[in-house]
């Protein structure tokens, strides 16, 4: 059976761990291809309430193997806390399985990630990184100096390459006034992660291909979203990988020819965590609505998030490039109680209109949303258990979304339960009346 790739489809915290964890009853592995414990994927079910960094959240799911890929930049010392955490709240990790290939994420990775954030912070820049040394760690990739995790398991390549590295590291170190690393300490530290971690270690490119040529259904988790992609988001306020449904291949170790379905993952309105453009931001009652009622802080950071509008330039934008073959709306329920409801249907920019996504972060930051009205709902729909349980308005602002994005929406969620999801039926919701927006 071929792959599905779920992937967010905006600045990330689109509710990702959820839609895995929903599906993950009908596969028989869950692949995280890309990011690393910048991520913050949470999955609620009944009262218990699961954060999780680098272990796929298909993890609560016992059949399943859950698969670190070799896209992901893994801080050992974050996986074992995970685990750990895991296995204290009954929950079975011994399948789990690590890319060999997959790079190490190393302390002085989260130093020099912390330093020069800081530095440029001091001055004004700053990209507002979570100070988790993704960057630094992708860098050293694309240098080809960094450490695998199967070099773990080989004791005197790793002295080898820890020294090279230090060599360069301490010296950076030591420009912000940061503290040096040192190699016999590191080098224990490294071994023993190595040691504790043996046994999840392998290629998992052979497991990936094995499992589907058996015919059996793979996952692939993206983290961040389509807006933080390296090469197609809002650079350089971007993470420092692919989150686009493109990376589950390189990523995830499949080729494209093996992705059936792609599901894109949408919040019902927008938020992104961190410097970079937001162009429907809001600073009013209703920007306190959507980020103190939807929770919007980060998993992993604690950081308040912005909140705004949903804007369909951007999501266009996000459904083609990844080939979106159906929507899962999340945070429906959010909207409830506010009296009307805007989307961006395009931008003026210069003076001019603008429907496409540019590209450019100063035009992006130049950018007056041109808003579409729609009427609001007060009715609570976090009981709601089918489509046609929501308010008329409710069903007018889907089929909206629908229409505009270019893709299905087969999911609507209104509260972050696995129970508090509505299935939707092949042309449901766009036979709902759709209302007449005003355009601002």
């Amino acid at each position: 059976m071929p792959a599905t790739v779920i992937c967010g489809l905006q600045w990330g915290d689109e509710g990702k761990g959820k839609a895995t964890d929903l599906l993950a009853s009908g596969v028989s592995a869950v692949v995280r291809y890309q990011g690393g414990d910048n991520a913050g994927h949470t999955v609620v079910v009944g009262d218990e309430v699961f954060k999780l960094h680098l272990v796929p959240s298909g993890v609560l799911h016992p059949h399943i193997t859950p698969i670190i890929g070799p896209g992901v930049v893994v801080n050992p010392r974050t996986l074992l806390t995970e685990i750990e955490m895991l296995a204290g709240r009954g929950i079975a990790t011994d399948k789990l399985r690590v890319s060999s290939a997959a790079h190490v994420l190393m302390p002085y990775h989260v130093a020099l990630d912390a330093a020069r954030e800081g530095a440029a912070a001091s001055t004004g820049g700053g990209i507002g990184t979570t100070r988790r040394g993704i960057g630094p760690a992708y860098g050293d990739r694309a240098w080809r100096t960094g450490i695998r995790m199967g070099d773990l398991l080989e004791p005197d390549l790793l002295r080898d390459r820890l020294a090279a590295a230090l060599t360069e590291k301490n010296v950076l170190l030591a420009t912000y006034g940061a503290d040096a690393f040192a190699l016999d300490d590191l080098l224990r530290e490294a071994l023993e992660w190595g040691s504790q971690l043996a046994w999840a270690i392998t290629d998992t490119t052979a497991l990936v291909q094995h499992a589907l040529a058996a015919g059996e259904h793979v996952l692939f988790e993206g983290a961040q979203g389509t807006l933080l992609d390296l090469d197609h988001g809002t650079y350089p306020y971007v993470t420092s990988s692919n989150p686009i449904a493109g990376g589950a291949c390189t990523g995830g170790g499949i080729g494209p020819l093996q992705v059936d379905q792609v599901l894109g993952i949408l919040k019902a309105y927008s938020t992104r965590v961190g410097s970079g453009p937001l162009p429907t931001e809001l600073h009013d009652a209703v920007g306190e609505h959507l980020t103190e009622v939807g929770r919007e802080y980060g998993t992993t950071t604690g950081r308040r998030r912005r909140s705004g509008w949903l804007d369909f330039v951007p999501l266009r934008y996000a459904v083609q490039v990844n080939s979106v073959s159906t929507i899962m709306l999340n945070k429906l329920d959010i909207l409830s109680g506010l009296a009307e409801i805007k989307v961006c249907t395009g931008y003026r920019i210069d003076g001019r209109l603008v429907d496409e996504w540019p590209l450019n972060v100063a035009q992006l930051e130049r950018a007056e949303p041109v808003y579409e009205s729609f009427p609001g709902w007060t009715e609570d729909i976090s009981a709601c258990r089918s489509v046609d349980e929501l308010p008329a308005a409710a069903r007018r602002y889907v089929a909206a979304i629908e229409e505009r994005a270019g893709a299905p929406i087969n999911v609507i969620s209104v509260g972050p339960e696995r129970t508090q999801t509505l299935s939707v039926d092949a042309g449901r919701v766009t036979s709902a009346r759709r209302g007449t927006g005003a355009v601002a």
